[in-house]
């Protein structure tokens, strides 16, 4: 995907300036040139008429130049992440290795590379939906959660995401809504303590504490058949001080 106004900036640029950078080709078997790298300089000359372009021709096979051209289209900052992922599948299996060895040759972590893949299992609607709402690779990896709820959940969700402009952490609690995952707060269990020994001796630990700070506390345990009462008497002189 190609953003015109980049393009025409750089037609003009080319217009005033020149091709500063040659493109680069190879020669086909039907005595043609294929271009191997240099796309959006090679659009922006035809733009504005250009005819002939500067080249660098290169003796690569067409497997050579499949490959140098998808390494040079990872490396492009206006590529899609969908785009991306798929210049991953294609170089992987142009050079028939592993992710972890791809990962190698490239200089990228193999969690990056299964990361990327993952989200092509998006269908191309569901892609093209995505870039077009400017929502991100985190939250395609996200919508993948969805894929068994079938496509047409998938479109209506990708729609009510961008709608609702929401983040990754705001996509994925709903998603979880949508799947009946939704995760509710855990209620703490009550410790529940019947022995009223327990309870006393805290109180009598907290009179301690006050008599040792010089309040002078007196307690009284009355206990009848209905219930038990404890009672705590302060001086008020010894709980405020003498007023003066």
């Amino acid at each position: 995907v190609f953003d015109e106004r980049q393009l025409q900036a750089l037609a003009d640029s080319i217009r005033q300036n020149g091709l500063l950078q040659p493109i680069t080709v190879r020669r086909s078997y039907k005595g043609c040139y294929e271009l191997i790298s240099g796309e959006r300089r090679l659009r922006a000359c035809r733009m504005i008429g250009k005819q002939k372009i500067e080249s660098i021709v290169l003796d690569k096979s067409e497997r050579e130049s499949a490959i140098l051209s998808m390494i040079e289209n990872l490396h492009r900052e206006d590529l899609n992440f969908f785009e991306q992922a798929a210049a991953l599948k294609n170089l992987i299996h142009e050079w028939n290795v592993t992710q972890e060895e791809a990962a190698v040759k490239l200089g990228i972590a193999q969690s990056t590379i299964a990361n990327r893949l993952r989200i092509l299992k998006l269908t191309p609607q569901e892609q093209d939906l995505m870039i077009h709402c400017h929502l991100t690779e985190r939250h395609a990896r996200a919508l993948l959660n969805l894929n068994e709820q079938g496509d047409e959940v998938l479109l209506k969700a990708i729609q009510v995401i961008a709608e609702k402009e929401m983040n990754v952490s705001q996509t994925e609690k709903y998603i979880a809504q949508l799947m009946g995952k939704e995760t509710k707060p855990k209620e703490k269990g009550l410790f529940v303590v019947k022995d009223l020994k327990i309870f006393l001796n805290t109180i009598d630990k907290a009179l301690e504490t006050m008599k040792l700070s010089g309040i002078q506390a007196n307690t009284q345990m009355q206990e009848n058949e209905d219930e038990v009462v404890y009672t705590i008497h302060i001086p008020k002189e010894s709980a405020y001080g003498k007023k003066k």
